[in-house]
């Protein structure tokens, strides 16, 4: 969400602050009292630490994170809206590894990233040009491009000399009942499939479903299923994840973070929307808009839409 936005959202959030304090939901970001959350409610998550912060001062407004699957402690950002096609490489202490312009992309409003190893053994990035604050677009896209080598050398690369990607590949996409506007991309780490869920202040979130079909024509995303957070509002979805066994998946919004779990004998991965979300806090986040699982789904990474702002690490409980 641009910054512009913050503040009309924080006056909802104070008229709404009755109804959250009933629910037990705080109204910072650090996701408020778990205690006041029943535990059958919560997801097995112990509390969030501070691992570091983001060194690059261009990284401004963080809001996607992605952990590599074919390099170790290598994690990819980007930007809000306002910025250009680049993606940023760090590590999870938030130390620079590197800046590259994603070849044959542009960035209107990129909000969410995700990363897959393919058949090929190749891992890709998927980039989500999905925000549309003003639903003024009918038509976003999302990016697929090669996963970038991180070494030594990239360290030394900005937007103003920035490293270059292989051209990306892209998938045009329209909703099919009316426009929307989203913050959450999530592709499946065994079948490619790809999940957009929609952010509104007033109505659950919807989950769509995309085909990986790139450099085709314009699909129509499939409606899967609705879903909500134990939060007001409860379908302000602003980022997410799906663990590397596809097993589950974590997602946010400006309070905490949510997990939703496969059950055992489910026929099909689609089941998982069917779930209820347990709670976990995500630490205290100026603006929080980013989750991602780490590579063996043990830790969950969280940052915010600040200058130099911290990254948290939760780990999964015992």
């Amino acid at each position: 969400m641009p910054r512009k936005n913050i503040t009309k959202f924080a006056a909802f959030v104070i008229f709404t602050s009755v109804g959250v304090s009933q629910l037990g939901c705080g109204l910072s970001s650090s996701g408020g009292s778990a205690n006041a959350i029943p535990e059958s409610e919560q997801a097995k998550f112990e509390k969030p630490t501070v691992v570091g912060n983001l060194e690059s001062d261009e990284i401004t407004e963080s809001s996607g994170l992605a952990a590599s699957k074919c390099q170790t402690d290598v994690i990819w950002t980007h930007n809000d809206s306002g910025d250009g096609p680049y993606i940023f490489a760090i590590n999870e202490k938030g130390e620079d590894l590197g800046t590259w312009r994603v070849a044959g992309a542009t960035n209107k409003d990129w909000e969410d990233i995700s990363e897959r190893r393919e058949p090929d053994g190749k891992c890709y990035v998927y980039i989500g040009e999905i925000g549309n604050n003003k639903l003024e677009r009918e038509e976003l896209a999302v990016y697929k491009v090669l996963e970038p080598t991180v070494n030594d050398q990239t360290k030394n690369s900005t937007r103003n000399e920035p490293l270059e990607t292989e051209p990306a590949f892209v998938l045009r996409f329209k909703y099919p009942d009316s426009r929307q506007n989203a913050e959450t991309l999530l592709v499946h780490p065994l079948t490619g499939e790809i999940y957009v869920l929609s952010k509104s202040q007033k109505v659950p979130s919807t989950v769509f479903k995309l085909q990986p079909e790139f450099n085709g024509p314009v699909q129509t995303a499939s409606i899967i299923a609705k879903i909500t957070v134990p939060a007001v509002p409860n379908g302000l979805i602003t980022g997410g994840d799906i663990s590397g066994d596809g097993k589950h998946v974590v997602i946010c919004d400006y309070f905490a973070g949510y997990e939703l779990t496969l059950p055992s004998h489910a026929a099909g991965f689609d089941e998982i929307w069917n779930q209820k979300p347990l709670r976990f806090d995500l630490g205290r986040r100026e603006v929080g808009e980013t989750v991602a699982y780490s590579t063996d789904g043990d830790q969950v990474f969280a940052t915010s839409e600040d200058r130099n702002a911290p990254i948290y690490r939760v780990n999964r409980s015992k």
